[in-house]
């Protein structure tokens, strides 16, 4: 799978501890830092700031703070504040509507200069605040995240740049011969037009998507330009990734798959023995009690484990089968996978700690030898870091990982392009009305 890439790896900073920041108890003083954070990624030339989301409150307290903001007004807080990083904004597509969202996402790259993006999920949770008794189905809500996509990427496209214009006088004037409906007729979403933006810089706002069950690689094998993926091993990584590009294939994108990006999650020491050291902390500081509803929410969130010792093994009848998760189907595959392979308890909550994404303990060495492999073997487009915002972790995230990574010549040292898609070096979009 080895291929010689004509760009560089991206990198984005996950704005959790960013977006967080902003939660500080004292008024002015949160903003104050998310925008001090955001300053500094800019500063290092990482591309993108990517925010999860929550959409309900965690009443085991295993979310903590992470995605209690809005992340489109706080993305577009920090627009005003930065002017070349990219901003990607988390978005359910089964509890939101594709009009609302194009006018927002659409907004945003407007007052961002052309540097927005939206990662599309199905969501796992949110049903008992948005009209639902139960959440719809995996294939349900993948269902409606295809006309989702669709209904965005046909607002985006039908109107034209030359519909609104300013006058002399200071004026806009709006050529309605060049706003044009899109008369979508779905199962899910009946949506007439015109987009009621004037058509965004980038044309299409970088288009993300997150999901690993089935139904989601196919929807991001069809419509995403940059898939974000939770591939914990090498091996893994390259499955998956074979996987995309067949059924990228078969949607006629054998020249313009999607990009790949993983969150790597690491901790970061200046020694083996700093590590070490690091690693035994963290595992310490680990609540194995709130850890086993942890791993049952891994699981899908319909397992008891109370009662398991934490030494030992699942039993083989509290292993859920994916037909019985309903829930973060991507997710269950990888815990199960640990639980059939024979890892305890213990072993599973520490593994826990990462949500099953890629983690690495090590020196800025031994991670970029990590990182370089993926990227080299053409399974690695694009990187999620972890550590900015985080006292212990900054300052061998900016001085160690990244000057290593530059001096191996693996990411970028400035930004390319004037827009968020300029930077990622996606390929050009299809051709629009205008």
């Amino acid at each position: 799978m080895s291929q010689t890439y004509r760009r560089k790896l991206k990198t984005l900073v996950g704005a959790s501890s960013v977006i967080s920041a902003a939660n500080d108890s004292q008024p002015g003083v949160g903003i104050t830092r998310a925008i001090e954070l955001a300053k500094i990624a800019e500063r290092e030339k990482i591309t993108g700031l990517f925010t999860a989301d929550l959409l309900q409150a965690d009443a085991a307290g295993l979310a903590g703070t992470t995605g209690t903001q809005d992340p489109l007004i706080a993305l577009a807080a920090l627009s005003q504040v930065t002017s070349h990083i990219g901003l990607i904004a988390t978005v359910s597509t089964s509890w939101l509507h594709p009009y609302n969202l194009a006018r927002q996402v659409g907004t945003l790259d407007h007052i961002s200069g052309g540097r927005a993006g939206w990662n599309a999920v199905t969501s796992s949770v949110g049903e008992e605040n948005f009209g639902e008794s139960q959440l719809p189905p995996p294939q349900e809500r993948y269902a409606r995240a295809t006309e989702f996509i669709e209904v965005m990427n046909a607002l985006y496209d039908a109107n034209e740049r030359a519909a609104v214009q300013r006058t002399a006088s200071g004026g806009i004037r709006l050529d309605h011969s060049k706003l044009h409906p899109i008369h979508y007729r779905g199962d899910y979403f009946q949506v007439a037009g015109p987009l009621n933006v004037p058509p965004p810089p980038q044309r299409r706002p970088v288009q993300f998507q997150a999901g690993q069950s089935d139904a989601g690689v196919t929807l991001g094998a069809r419509y995403a330009e940059v898939i974000y993926t939770s591939q914990p091993t090498f091996e893994a990584a390259q499955t998956f990734v074979a996987d995309v590009q067949q059924r990228a294939r078969r949607f006629g994108r054998e020249h313009n798959p999607p990009l790949i990006m993983n969150s790597f999650h690491a901790i970061i020491g200046d020694s083996d023995a700093d590590v070490a050291r690091r690693l035994r902390d963290k595992h310490e500081r680990i609540n194995y009690e709130q850890g086993r509803l942890r791993v049952a929410d891994m699981l899908g969130g319909e397992v008891d484990l109370r009662d398991v010792p934490l030494d030992q093994p699942l039993p083989a009848a509290l292993i859920p089968e994916l037909a019985q998760v309903h829930r973060r189907q991507g997710r269950a595959a990888i815990f199960r996978g640990y639980a059939l392979e024979g890892l305890t308890l213990r072993e599973l909550i520490i593994k826990a700690e990462e949500t099953g994404h890629w983690f690495v303990a090590g020196t800025p060495e031994t991670l970029a030898d990590a990182i370089e492999q993926r990227y080299r073997a053409g399974v690695l487009d694009v990187i999620s870091l972890h550590g900015l915002g985080q006292p212990d972790q900054q300052d061998l995230l900016l001085n160690g990982l990244l000057p290593e990574l530059r001096r191996r010549q693996l990411i970028d040292t400035d930004y390319v392009g004037n827009d968020f898609r300029s930077s990622l070096e996606l390929a050009p979009l299809p051709n629009a009305i205008d």
